[in-house]
C-alpha cells in the first residue's frame, strides 16, 4: 500500500569495442633496471618478454621466449594487483582476474634465462572506457543481523544476459558451510536480480560473507568496474504465522509460541486479498503515507499509517489499523495488508527482525507471493530454485 518504486530504464547492451594490440617489453640493462652495464656480455642474451594488452574483460597474459617468467606484478594506478600464475613450463603467465576498462596497468616481469641470468622488464598498457557501467544494490546490508529467511540479494541496474560469467564470479561463504544455491528473478522493478538462498531457513548465529569479483566481468548490458563485498549475521529462529481463515497471528522464537495477536486480512473475493505463502520481512518503514492510487485501488485511502512492516514490493504490509478494529479476530476487511490494534502494532514491530518468515495461510487469496516480489523464493521447493542458477 505503500508507493512502489520507479524501476529505472532499462539500457540496451551496447558493444565494448578496443583495439588488441601486443607489446615486448623493454629490458631493463643491468641488475634490477638501474641501467648499469651487463655484468658479462659473454653470458647469453636475457629472455625476450611480451605483454599482450588485453582488452577489458580478459586476462593479461605475459610470455617469455629465450627464458623462463620468474616473477610478474601487475598494478593498476589505484595499487590494486591483479595476480596470476605460469604455465607452459615457466614460458607463460596469466592472471586470474580479468582487465578492468578504463583502467592503466603497469607490469613488471623478472625473467631468467637457462645459464641463470636474470633481467627485469617493465610496460604499461590501458583499456577503453566502457559504454554503459554495470551497478549492483546489495541486500541484506553491511554488518547487519537478519532473521533466519533472508536472501543473499543483488539487484543489478542494467540488463545481464551473460547470467553465467557474473555468477561465476558471487562467492557466500557461511560460518558453518550452509547449503544454498543461487538463482535468478526479475525483480519486481523488472530489473535483473539474483538471490542466494539456503536450502532450509539459516541457523541463528551463522555469519555470513559476499565476494563479488565483479570488476572486468561484462554482464552484457555493461561492464563492473569494481568489486563488492558485503557480510551479515543471522538472528534469532523467529517465525510469523498468519492464518486468515482463523484471522490471527502467531509469534513462534526458537519453536516455542510467544505471542498471539487477533488480525483482519484482505477482503475475499477481489483485488483487496491478501497473498499466501511465505514472504519474508523487507523492512520496518515505521509511520508512512499508503495511498491506495500506487497499488491500483483506486481512491480508496490515502493516510498515515503507524508500525508499518514491509512484507512485498507490491504493497502488502502488516501494521496497526485502528480503523478496522471491529474486525480483528473475525473477518478480513483491510485491502491486503495484515491489520492489527495499535498497542499489538507496536509490540510486535518492536519483536520481529527484517528477514523473519511470514507463513501465510488462507483459502480466498490473490496468490502465491512471487520470487521477485519481496523475497518470494521460499514458495518453491529446494529442487525448484536450484534450477533457476545460471550454472546448473
Amino acid at each position: 500500500m505503500l508507493r512502489i518504486r520507479t524501476p529505472r530504464p532499462v539500457l540496451a547492451a551496447v558493444a565494448l569495442t578496443v583495439s588488441l594490440t601486443a607489446c615486448t617489453a623493454q629490458a631493463a640493462s643491468g641488475p634490477a633496471g638501474t641501467g648499469a652495464p651487463a655484468a658479462d656480455a659473454s653470458k647469453s642474451p636475457p629472455a625476450k618478454v611480451t605483454v599482450v594488452d588485453p582488452a577489458a574483460g580478459a586476462p593479461v597474459t605475459v610470455t617469455a621466449t629465450g627464458g623462463t617468467i620468474s616473477r610478474v606484478k601487475v598494478v593498476d594506478a589505484e595499487g590494486g594487483s591483479l595476480a596470476g600464475r605460469a604455465a607452459s613450463g615457466g614460458t607463460r603467465w596469466v592472471s586470474d582476474r580479468k582487465a578492468a576498462p578504463g583502467t592503466k596497468y603497469t607490469v613488471e616481469v623478472t625473467s631468467r634465462t637457462a645459464d641463470g641470468k636474470e633481467s627485469t622488464t617493465r610496460s604499461s598498457f590501458e583499456t577503453a572506457e566502457a559504454d554503459k557501467v554495470n551497478k549492483v544494490t546489495l541486500a541484506p546490508g553491511k554488518n547487519t543481523t537478519v532473521g533466519i529467511a533472508h536472501p543473499v540479494s543483488i539487484v543489478f541496474d542494467l540488463p545481464v544476459t551473460k547470467k553465467a560469467d557474473v555468477e561465476k564470479q558471487l562467492k557466500v561463504t557461511t560460518s558453518n558451510a550452509t547449503e544454498g544455491s543461487w538463482g535468478w528473478v526479475k525483480d519486481y522493478s523488472g530489473r535483473d536480480r539474483a538471490d542466494w538462498r539456503p536450502r532450509d531457513y539459516w541457523k541463528p548465529g551463522t555469519k555470513v560473507t559476499l565476494e563479488a569479483n565483479l570488476n572486468g566481468t561484462d554482464s552484457g548490458g555493461g561492464w563492473f568496474v569494481r568489486d563488492y563485498r558485503t557480510g551479515f549475521t543471522i538472528g534469532a529462529a523467529q517465525i510469523v504465522k498468519v492464518d486468515l481463515d482463523r484471522h490471527k497471528l502467531t509469534l513462534d522464537k526458537d519453536g516455542r509460541t510467544v505471542r498471539t495477536i487477533p488480525v483482519s486480512g484482505g477482503t475475499p473475493g477481489g483485488d483487496k486479498r491478501s497473498w499466501r505463502g511465505t514472504a519474508v520481512l523487507m523492512a520496518k518503514e515505521g509511520t508512512i503515507n499508503m495511498n491506495s492510487e500506487t497499488v491500483g485501488l483506486g481512491d480508496a485511502y490515502d493516510k498515515m499509517v503507524d508500525y508499518s512492516m514491509r512484507l512485498t514490493w507490491s504493497g502488502m504490509y502488516a501494521h496497526a489499523a485502528p480503523w478496522n478494529a471491529a474486525y480483528f479476530g473475525n473477518a478480513n476487511k483491510s485491502s491486503g495488508c495484515i491489520g492489527m490494534s495499535d498497542a499489538n502494532a507496536a509490540s510486535f514491530y518492536g519483536a520481529v527482525n527484517v528477514g523473519d518468515p511470514f507463513e501465510i495461510t488462507g483459502k480466498d487469496t490473490k496468490g502465491t507471493v512471487a520470487e521477485g516480489n519481496g523475497y518470494g523464493a521460499w514458495n518453491l521447493s529446494w529442487e525448484q530454485w536450484k534450477k533457476k542458477s545460471a550454472l546448473a
